[in-house]
């Protein structure tokens, strides 16, 4: 053979593979360039590419005895078969070089001494790294192994079997280590090109959830009061805010515990990452694992893309889990996992991910019950209860009610554009006299449908139970202050006749928005639980 002429050569296809690599902005693409135009030579017969990745597969790696460091070790990530030359399906044992430790065989000293090794012995060729059962009966000429290296630091090999003998300087060999010094550079570019590309998607999700959580917060309005139980609850965020604690938010439903949840992330260290939110009682069952943690395209049957999970948004930040007594058990296992190990995998994918969260979860069930009945994991509930806040319902910081109904009102007249007279005493009374079984939640849906049917300016507030004041009547307001005082249990009875009344109007329904829950101003799970304490009969309810 002669060295001077480049059509007898294994690698005189590779000059304008040069031009190509450079412009790749993905690694997988610029591999399967590389390999594809590398199949185009006639006398080329196999090229693979190995990279140096994290050891994975160490369990069941059948060179493991042999493995110096399982941390590391070498991956095939791209082959390509020549025309003529592709194995036969049902004559293929399983590939046994997908992983290849370092320093084992001729590919793995290659990567840890950076150095060519040429076609010549050809019985250590086939360890390893091309397998007998294909290469014997072809008549391939051992295996060209070249490091890829960039910078000193010995990224992976490339593998290329001649059909014919390929002498070592030759210029193909030379052609070789140009291809494999251009590929160590367009590796390191493509890598860098896919991180900003992640960065780019990361920047975007977290500018769509801030946009979202900043309407959040201005529609619902910041903390707000002055009673002694409420400042109780002001003294532990801050506390607890600057810490990475997990915090369990514990109160009736409506009682403001996603508002308690984004006060300790806006005082935390944590507040230049995302809050994110999941409202964990409106996933389907089938759906918890992808929404925690995501999936990758062809995962399940409507999945068509790969999308991230809360988890993965809120690295760096806040997780915030409302309902979090809604999650089935199985998934609380794998729920704890993360808490635990900071470790996870998407749905369909074997690669494990970590993430660094803080996780805030917010209940109205008793879960120290849910646990004793076997309905919630023990070590879960320890997991996150490391700081308990319990929110007092709104009827035991009544004096609260003033300012919370005045802010909403204000906010609701501004929102749909309806000018409002200021709520006389007369009024406000009335609001204080209501036991608020929605609580704060409550509050805002009654004031906001009362800015929205005001006529001239002047609320109405439909209140089950309590008459509207006549604003012209001081006396009334006098009586109301100065009436007898209603005891709790009281309070308990008119609560449960209210919610009989509402089932009664509703036909036994709960949820829907025909429904009792809907007219009561309360999520459906919340009246479920109440009808189940108060021991109602089933005649009252609709199945």
């Amino acid at each position: 053979m002669s060295n001077a002429d480049p059509n007898i050569l294994p690698f005189r296809n590779m000059r304008e593979l040069l031009l190509a690599m450079p412009q790749e902005r993905s690694v997988n693409s610029l591999l399967e360039r590389v390999v594809n135009k590398a199949a185009e030579d006639p006398l080329l017969a196999l090229s693979r590419i190995w990279l140096v990745r994290p050891g994975d597969r160490c369990d069941t790696c059948p060179l493991r005895s042999q493995c110096l460091d399982q941390a590391r070790c070498l991956h095939l990530v791209a082959e390509k078969y020549s025309v003529g030359f592709e194995p036969e399906s049902d004559a293929m044992e399983e590939d046994d070089y997908i992983r290849i430790p370092l320093g084992v065989g001729k590919v793995g000293r290659s990567a840890v001494t950076g150095e060519i090794g040429d076609t010549e012995s050809v019985e250590e060729d086939f360890d390893f790294a091309v397998s007998k059962r294909w290469g014997e009966p072809r008549k391939v000429i051992g295996l060209a192994v070249l490091p890829v290296v960039f910078q000193g630091k010995v990224l992976g090999v490339c593998g290329y079997v001649p059909r014919a003998e390929v002498e070592a300087e030759g210029e193909g060999l030379f052609w070789g280590r140009l291809v494999a010094d251009h590929l160590a550079v367009s590796i390191t570019n493509a890598e860098a090109f896919e991180r900003i590309e992640e960065l780019n998607r990361q920047l975007t999700d977290d500018y769509e959830y801030l946009a979202e959580e900043l309407v959040e917060t201005q529609a619902f309005g910041g903390i707000i009061g002055q009673s002694a139980p409420l400042k109780t609850v002001l003294r532990q965020i801050e506390m607890v805010a600057k810490t990475d604690a997990n915090i369990l938010i514990t109160g009736e439903s409506g009682t403001g515990k996603e508002m308690v949840a984004r006060e300790v992330h806006k005082r935390s260290g944590r507040v230049k990452r995302p809050l994110v939110k999941v409202n964990c009682a409106s996933i389907p069952r089938d759906l918890y694992e992808s929404e925690f943690f995501g999936h990758i395209k062809g995962a399940f049957t409507g999945a068509v893309q790969d999308r991230k999970g809360r988890f993965e948004l809120a690295n760096g930040g806040t997780l915030f889990l409302d309902e979090v007594g809604e999650i089935p058990l199985d998934v609380q296992s794998k729920l704890l996992r993360v808490l635990q190990e900071g470790e996870y995998e998407r749905v369909g994918d074997e690669r494990t991910r970590t993430t660094d969260v803080r996780i805030l979860a917010a209940t109205n069930r008793d879960l120290k019950r849910e646990v004793k009945e076997g309905r919630f994991r023990e070590d879960l509930y320890y997991r996150l209860n490391v700081f308990p806040i319990e929110l007092p319902p709104l009827r035991e910081r009544r004096e609260d009610i003033p300012l919370l109904s005045r802010h909403f009102i204000e906010v609701a007249s501004k929102r749909f554009n309806q000018p409002i007279r200021p709520p006389s005493r007369s009024v406000i009374v009335s609001l204080e006299k209501y036991d608020w079984p929605g609580n704060i939640r409550e509050l805002q849906n009654l004031v906001e449908r009362a800015v929205i049917t005001a006529t001239g300016g002047r609320l109405k507030f439909d209140l089950p139970g309590v008459s509207e004041p006549r604003e012209k009547s001081p006396a009334a307001a006098e009586e109301l202050v100065g009436g007898e005082v209603v005891s709790e249990a009281e309070m308990r009875k008119r609560e449960k006749e209210n919610i009989l009344r509402a089932l009664k109007q509703a036909g036994g329904k709960v949820y829907g928005n025909d429904g009792a829950a809907k007219l009561l101003g309360i999520k459906p799970t919340t009246l479920a639980t109440r009808i189940k304490s108060m021991g109602l009969k089933k005649q009252y309810v609709q199945k």
